[in-house]
């Protein structure tokens, strides 16, 4: 979504895609942080039962933290970079 907003404000594709994964990191930290206190909260003051449920959790957010930083800014690069560049239906 930021890529789309960057794009209606002219600028180029690959400084888009740069700027728009700046300006959702603080999003993307700010929600896993609040997420990963409470997961540690969770696995600190509950029984074994929650505290399983809450290591699966933390785990889960750092993966999909990774995932949103490199996977899938390595993906975007690839696709916009390749011959579907100037499609619309990417940037829909």
């Amino acid at each position: 979504e930021r890529l789309k907003e960057e794009l209606r404000r002219g600028k180029a594709l690959a400084s888009a895609l740069e700027e728009g994964f700046k300006r959702a990191w603080t999003s993307i930290r700010d929600s896993n942080i609040s997420t990963l206190i409470s997961a540690l909260i969770l696995y600190t003051f509950t029984t074994s039962i929650v505290k399983g449920f809450a290591l699966t959790l933390g785990i889960g957010v750092l993966v999909s933290m990774f995932s949103a930083i490199t996977v899938t800014r390595l993906l975007l690069k690839l696709v916009l970079s390749s011959k579907f560049e100037t499609s619309k239906l990417i940037l829909r």
